[in-house]
């Protein structure tokens, strides 16, 4: 038997290192939670097309009607058209169904403008906390002092303090976002200034800013846009249990919590004005915690291994 006739080994191929948008797109969690978010934001943006009629019309004939009933209004000409509420109406005659839909703009608004300004804010204030050693102790004492105060309450107290209105609910739910973004920001910042090429950058004099401009903080890209996410949820649910409570955006402002708030007097009579805005901002809290646990499964390098 010649050598050649034996059986060759099989050298395994190398796997090419798949991109992190490729990684992504392989991950159920960000396709599901990516296609349901860019689904909402569609429903808002194409809420004057496809409501059924204006979200804050009053029509006390058609209070508190059923999903499906079909009601005989006038228009703005005087003639008498029917319109089928899809959703039912609320206890002032409103169509829910338009109401849902206008919701979602303001929802989505306040979550990702909360998320914006609270990775811009911590991010500014946890870079030089974690490498500033002098003023990290001075920043992290008031960070903890605001972390003890509950999330709900502090809003609740700072939204007081101003008038009723969009920007005041994102001020008040920021404020207690930023304090975790801070911490997270430091962690990294912390384990990052120790590294050789950081080091080095101090010994030939690198101006401070543009250590943490050019070499700590693209460290910090990864981590903040899986925070960011995580934000968004909570700022979206925050400002439904404020607008429920009647802290939040004014009553007149279509919300998701203010839909629920004007049904939760007569919400064993008629559960479809709890109900339907309920659904929305339940898929959508879900739909942006799956893509955020997505992005962090495929951006953390130990996870994305394992895809």
């Amino acid at each position: 038997m010649t050598a050649d006739s034996l059986p060759q080994p099989t050298v395994p191929r190398a796997r090419k290192p798949q991109s992190g948008m490729m990684r992504a797109f392989r991950n159920p969690s960000v396709v599901i939670g990516g296609i349901v978010v860019l689904l909402m934001i569609a429903l808002g943006a194409a809420a004057p097309w496809l409501g059924t009629m204006s979200p804050t019309e009053i029509n006390p004939s058609g209070r508190n009607k059923p999903p499906g009933t079909i009601v005989t209004r006038r228009d703005d000409d005087g003639n008498k058209v029917q319109v089928m509420h899809r959703l039912g109406t609320d206890l002032l005659g409103r169509d829910v169904y338009s109401r849902v839909l206008y919701g979602a703009r303001i929802s989505l608004f306040v979550g990702v403008t909360v998320a914006v300004f609270s990775i811009f804010g911590g991010l500014i204030i946890g870079l030089f906390s974690g490498y500033i050693r002098w003023l990290d102790p001075i920043v992290m004492r008031v960070m903890d002092g605001l972390m003890a105060i509950p999330a709900i309450l502090l809003a609740i107290s700072l939204v007081s303090l101003f008038r009723a209105g969009i920007g005041a609910v994102i001020l008040a739910i920021t404020i207690p976002e930023i304090p975790r973004v801070v911490r997270l920001v430091r962690s990294v910042v912390l384990s990052v200034r120790e590294e050789p090429y950081v080091e080095a950058a101090i010994t030939v004099g690198t101006p401070t800013l543009k250590i943490l401009w050019r070499h700590i903080m693209p460290n910090t890209i990864a981590p903040m846009i899986v925070q960011g996410t995580f934000i968004c949820a909570s700022a979206i649910l925050v400002e439904a249990i404020l607008s429920f409570l009647g802290v939040g955006v004014p009553p007149d402002v279509p919300t998701w919590g203010n839909v629920m708030a004007a049904g939760r007097d007569v919400f064993y009579l008629f559960p479809h004005n709890i109900f339907y805005p309920g659904v929305m901002l339940a898929v959508t809290v879900l739909a942006v915690n799956m893509l955020g646990d997505g992005l962090r499964d495929t951006l953390d390098p130990k996870l994305a291994k394992r895809l």
